[in-house]
């Protein structure tokens, strides 16, 4: 069997590459399509494949201008060539989802989520142009979402990251999805009974990630937080940040699990799709500080109505305000005592990389056997009303 995995761009070193890894691993003689690869920011696992950029690649500054190419990602996405291909696998936050598949092809896409700057976020990213740059953003976002519903039909099966992305799947291109949550190689984590004072932040500096809101808090208590992460938005986060506040930048693996294990607790403050950097640290036994939006309502436990105190694995702040936070922060301390680490750890197994790997073989075997027994799929409607034949994975069955 030929097969083709295709990423939406090689550009920086996140979640979604992290999935992109694990899908080559498991087919390791997989040819890897994307519309920009930057040789820096593509990991070294997948150096082995055969890697393959649309003309994207060839624009000067690409990898850094990759979100104002918008009205070219159609024409890019649906020139690569995947002709010969038995099963196509779209590892998909952007346009991917639109490539065109020989007629018998399987294609799988696996999304982290419908591209946010033209669906739930379209009206945030649009505050941020002004003038013409917001003429020209709506007109290309208006263009690309109608062309990005019809792509989404040409899919096979969906399987989304989580129920959040899901039920988006399902409003913005009325498709059903399987829930399969991303990879977190658990084995990393350690236990450190004796942590030190400091929060931890981790994640790549850019806005909607809203490293300001947590900067701001901690100055208000006067909390040490540690920062692990690069980005564009870092020249303005230190900026804002007082004399508690320390940026690490980028850090090797095993010094981001190290910080995790010795950390009071982790502070998330984005709304993610799913969101990996909660479940690494809970892998660690400590607990999330977080905004209670999107994936992270799936990956903590608050402790609210769901039994004793020790059950919890985090606090939710309910509103992106320094206040809500702050609160978020002094009642996680009145508390913390409550929090157990062997539960949390445990916890965290329930998103462990092998129920991934083993989800993702259940729903291509499941998918090549209905396509084996129907060799030609007429219309998406047909797959759709045959879904019963693509079972909920075990990441969903876990209740996470």
């Amino acid at each position: 069997m030929r097969v083709a995995i295709v990423h939406h761009w090689l550009v920086t070193q996140g979640g979604g590459e992290r999935v992109l890894e694990a899908l080559a691993s498991m087919f390791p003689d997989a040819d890897i399509f994307t519309l920009i690869a930057d040789p820096g920011s593509t990991p070294s696992s997948l150096r082995s494949h055969r890697i393959t950029q649309s003309f994207l690649g060839r624009i000067p500054w690409s990898g850094r201008l990759h979100r104002y190419l918008l009205p070219l990602y159609p024409i890019a996405v649906e020139q690569l060539d995947l002709r010969g291909y038995d099963l196509v696998v779209t590892s998909d936050a952007g346009p991917v989802k639109g490539v065109i598949v020989a007629p018998g092809t399987l294609h799988i896409c696996y999304c982290h989520s419908p591209m946010r700057y033209i669906w739930s976020h379209y009206h945030e990213y649009r505050k941020g142009f002004s003038g013409l740059a917001k003429c020209a953003f709506s007109a290309s976002a208006h263009y690309v979402r109608a062309w990005d519903f019809a792509a989404a039909q040409r899919v096979t099966l969906f399987a989304a990251n989580s129920v959040n992305v899901s039920t988006r799947i399902r409003q913005y291109y009325s498709r059903p999805s399987v829930v399969l949550y991303p990879p977190v190689d658990t084995s990393f984590a350690r236990l450190e009974m004796d942590g030190d004072d400091s929060y931890l932040a981790v994640g790549r500096l850019v806005s909607y990630k809203r490293l300001d809101l947590l900067i701001a808090a901690c100055n208000r208590v006067g909390r040490r937080l540690r920062i692990i992460g690069s980005g564009p938005e870092e020249r303005k986060l230190r900026a804002l940040a007082g004399r508690s506040i320390e940026f690490l930048g980028h850090v090797e693996s095993e010094v981001l699990w190290n910080e995790y294990a010795r950390c009071r607790a982790l502070l998330f403050a984005a709304e993610e799709d799913f969101g990996m950097a909660p479940v690494e640290a809970q892998a660690c036994g400590r607990p999330v500080i977080a905004y209670g939006k999107g994936g992270a309502l799936e990956s903590i436990i608050p402790g609210s109505g769901l039994g004793p105190r020790s059950r919890a694995t985090g606090v939710f702040f309910h509103e992106q305000s320094v206040g809500a936070l702050c609160g978020a922060i002094l009642e996680f301390e009145r508390r913390e005592q409550e929090f157990d680490p062997l539960f949390i750890s445990d916890w965290a197994k329930r998103f462990d990389s092998a129920y991934f790997v083993d989800g993702f073989r259940e729903l291509v075997n499941s998918a090549m056997a209905y396509s084996g027994q129907n060799s030609t799929v007429k219309h998406s409607g047909e797959m759709n009303r045959h879904n019963h034949l693509f079972p909920v994975t075990g990441a969903r069955q876990r209740g996470a």
